[in-house]
């Protein structure tokens, strides 16, 4: 029974090593929003010609706005375990 724990625990660490390396370099989340009332908006309303919306990054939903990101894509950069943070200029 213990050597069944110790297995557990080395695939259960595996798991979290693969997550970290695959999210580093990858593109934080983005979503849609109101700028001035934070309010979650279709895709199209950042991407049509009017552009009412903008990108937020990162961050989450809650009650329809969003909260806990930027608008500024910089400025919630994924990094991780093994990323170095540095880029390209």
């Amino acid at each position: 029974m213990r050597r069944l724990r110790s297995s557990t625990v080395v695939l259960g660490g595996m798991g979290v090593l693969a997550a970290t390396l695959t999210s580093c370099g990858s593109e934080p989340d983005k979503r849609c929003a109101d700028p001035v009332t934070r309010e979650k908006l279709p895709s199209y309303e950042c991407e049509d010609s009017t552009r009412t919306g903008q990108y937020y990054y990162g961050g989450s939903v809650s009650n329809g706005k969003v909260s806990g990101g930027s608008f500024d894509k910089s400025a919630v950069e994924r990094g991780g375990f093994g990323c170095s943070g540095s880029g390209g200029g």
